[in-house]
């Protein structure tokens, strides 16, 4: 390790060398207090607390950094005196020790040296405290002064402000890693057992640990949005009832808040801002945060396990919280920014496909196994289902092309844990060639944009032509039945936690983000919503009736839909955002969801709808097939397993399904259902007729006759406001029956 001194040294000559300023030193060098660190091993990487050598108790720490000179760990105690210890073994580019006496709980961080040259990508500077990329807890939060950064922000020349080293200390002011006690494994934890839900079975509802449980009058106010709020007998009541099947968590990895947020008074609140792809969130923690969030998390996971449902967790692998040149020196980029981010051939420059100022190397494999390896921590160590790929495609690209055999999906299609876990893409980034819907391997499934596009489109009258539409309510084969794929490859959904909420969808047709300080100018102006009349919240009770019907058919729609349907919190009960569209950070009740929506008979009825809907869709295997449609006749009667029909109740020709169409007639058969049930019988079940009509006045619609039916019972009417019960009227086929204007029927065929 060089000194200080020689740093600033070596950096002015760089500088000298080419004409750029020289690094600035504001603060010198500590001498550290002799610590003892043993050689100790170089895997697993991070910090594990382990009986070493002769029965001493202590934790060995394990640093990947490839082109790092020295390396020093940072030992914290309560009040903050930070103890240094020089890890001497270097083993493949991974620095390691064993520290003695080292005990759970303990607060720990790094210093990494190199040299500082950011015009080759080189931004070392052991004036900053670094989190380690493996720390599976980390206690305190991150604020961003000046002293956070790794280059002086506050330089003249702004144009080359990051090549400026800051040697002053950061340690103040960010979080540390914490020495958690590897759990063993206890009768409760072992007797855990997963749901397993299959693909074809399951109900996904996104949620936010914090804005689902922090207004829920249900549980204590301690609890409330932590964690352990989540897991409490309040929570997990109105999911059974509602019926999902797994929980989607909003990201829970350790994330940090960005600096334009906190200058205005704002937090980032939807937590893509990863930092720590083990530790649990801590402020999502009701028990405390030097380790005690694990244990936490582990009890949340347990307690939906015991309810049937699943957990995923939206992950954000595609880029970190340290942003761009100008951003903050938190962890990787002070590790080895070269080795860890996507560069430029301008090296001083990051590669960016996120939007968000970097893009993580997934290339490298020691970037790759860091990836790996925390996924695989969240499944056997954690007890989690799932992942769901924050912009998947950048993870997919090789040098620079979206790339279906990269090294990350290659990784994962061969991976022994990975592999049998729920995996689901969202399959687009911001850069060249990065929308890919359709194109993932089997094994992954994929949010399905062009699903809510055209489902949007038909509700608020903007009609897709009816081959669009018909695809995407069938399973969308046209993007899918291929290699093996099946329907439930596609995650169908009308909204998620970015753009508007359902109730807004039908409330707003412009956005309404003032409160976020951008000028109204963030968030996307693609909304595909209409107000029914009037934008925003409205005393009409006309236009209100029509939002809800609204509302009613675009939930039929979605959990009729073949494919996994994919609910956002609180949409089942009417929430709102007041029309933002971009609510990343409000951390407030503009997210928060309001539980006193159930005690509104209007809002209650679109929950008990909804549950009636998903308990509909669990009890007929025809609404959630394993297998595409053929559309072809399976038996001497010429009845297919699928049909499409016009108002006429005859079928849909080629002209007919190459045109828009306000009214259209789904036919789903029973009969042939492929495959065998779990006894190896045939799968027999009811054959349905959906009519779903998005004009604004009622239509005749001539009930198909045999081989389709001889009689139907209507079993959904969204035009009534009450569903508690099944309309169960009865019609005769070739009855002309009148569909009410903007209004779905579902019928039972009885015979």
């Amino acid at each position: 390790m060089s000194s200080a001194a020689e740093q600033e040294a070596v950096a002015g000559t760089v500088a000298a060398e080419e004409g750029r300023p020289a690094a600035v030193v504001n603060g010198a060098q500590r001498k550290a207090p002799a610590v003892p660190v043993w050689p100790g091993a170089p895997m697993p990487l991070g910090a594990r607390f382990r009986v070493g050598p002769d029965g001493v108790a202590g934790t060995n720490f394990a640093l990947w950094a490839g082109g790092a000179e020295a390396v020093e760990l940072c030992l914290f105690d309560a009040q903050g005196k930070e103890t240094r210890a020089r890890l001497t073994e270097l083993t493949h580019e991974i620095w390691h020790g064993f520290v003695p006496g080292v005990m759970p709980g303990q607060r720990y961080g790094y210093r990494v040296h190199g040299r500082w040259d950011p015009w080759t990508g080189g931004r070392w500077n052991p004036a900053k405290l670094l989190l380690d990329p493996y720390a599976r807890a980390v206690d305190g939060d991150f604020s961003l002064p000046p002293e956070v950064y790794g280059h002086v922000r506050d330089w003249p020349q702004q144009h080359v402000a990051d090549t400026v080293r800051d040697d002053r200390d950061s340690a103040p002011y960010v979080p540390k890693g914490v020495v958690v006690h590897d759990d063993a494994p206890d009768d409760e934890w072992m007797d855990d057992r997963r749901p397993k839900t299959p693909w074809a079975d399951s109900v996904i509802y996104e949620v936010h640990v914090r804005g689902f449980t922090e207004l829920h009058p249900g549980i204590p106010r301690e609890l409330r949005g932590t964690y352990a709020g989540l897991a409490h007998p309040a929570a997990i009541e109105h999911l059974v009832k509602l019926g999902v099947t797994a929980v989607e968590l909003l990201p829970v990895h350790q994330f940090a808040h960005e600096d334009h947020l906190l200058r205005k008074g704002l937090r980032n609140y939807w937590g893509y801002n990863s930092i720590g792809y083990f530790a649990p969130h801590a402020a999502y923690a009701a028990s405390g945060t030097t380790g005690q969030q694990v244990g936490e998390f582990k009890r949340m996971v347990h307690a939906l396990h015991a309810a049937g449902i699943e957990v995923i967790l939206d992950v954000v692998y595609n880029h970190t919280a340290e942003a761009g040149e100008l951003g903050p020196m938190l962890s990787l980029k002070g590790i080895d920014n070269r080795g860890y981010y996507r560069l430029q051939s301008d090296a001083r420059r990051y590669a960016d496909y996120t939007g968000c100022g970097n893009t993580l190397h997934v290339v490298q494999p020691h970037v790759l196994r860091l990836i790996t390896d925390s996924l695989r921590y969240w499944v056997t160590e954690m007890g989690v289902d799932g992942f769901r790929f924050d912009l998947a495609a950048a993870l997919a690209r090789s040098m620079h092309d979206v790339d279906m055999l990269s090294p990350f999906l290659a990784v994962i299609a061969q991976d022994p844990v990975l592999r049998r876990v729920k995996l689901i893409a969202e399959p687009w980034d911001v850069g060249s060639g990065g929308y890919q819907v359709g194109a993932f391997p089997p094994l992954w499934t994929e949010w399905n944009d062009r699903y809510r596009n055209a489902v949007r489109d038909f509700w608020r009258g903007a009609l897709p032509d009816v081959r669009d539409l018909g695809y995407r309510l069938s399973g969308s084969s046209d993007l899918y039945a291929w290699g093996g794929r099946r329907p439930y490859a596609s995650v169908n959904f009308v909204t998620a936690h970015d753009g508007f909420t359902l109730r807004d969808m039908v409330s707003y047709e412009r956005k309404h983000n003032e409160a976020n300080g951008e000028g109204n100018r963030d968030g996307s102006n693609d909304n595909r919503s209409w107000n029914c009349g009037a934008e925003g919240e409205t005393d009409d009770e006309n236009v209100r009736a029509l939002r809800r019907r609204q509302l009613r058919n675009l939930l039929t729609t979605l959990l009729l839909s073949t494919g996994v349907p994919m609910l956002v919190a609180g949409d089942e009960l009417g929430r709102t955002q007041r029309g933002n569209n971009n609510a990343y950070c409000q951390d407030n009740e503009i997210s928060w969801l309001d539980w006193g929506l159930l005690e509104d008979p209007d809002w209650k009825a679109l929950f008990d709808l909804t549950a009636r809907l998903i308990e509909l869709r669990h009890r007929h295997p025809v609404l959630r097939r394993r297998a595409f449609f053929s559309g072809r006749a399976h038996s001497a009667d010429g009845l297919r397993d699928l049909a499409w029909f016009t108002l006429r109740g005859t079928e849909m020709t080629e002209r007919d399904w190459y045109a828009p169409a306000a009214t259209l007639g789904m036919y789903l058969s029973g009969r042939d259902i492929p495959g065998r049930d779990e006894r190896g019988a045939p799968i027999l079940d009811d054959s349905f007729l959906a009519v779903l009509h998005a004009g604004d006045r009622p239509v005749t619609f001539v009930l198909p006759g045999p081989p389709w039916a001889e009689r139907y019972e209507v079993v959904v009417d969204t035009s009534r406001e009450e569903q508690g019960q099944a309309p169960g009227v009865e019609h005769r086929s070739g009855a002309a029956i009148t569909v009410p204007a903007r209004a779905v029927l579902l019928l039972r065929v009885l015979d």
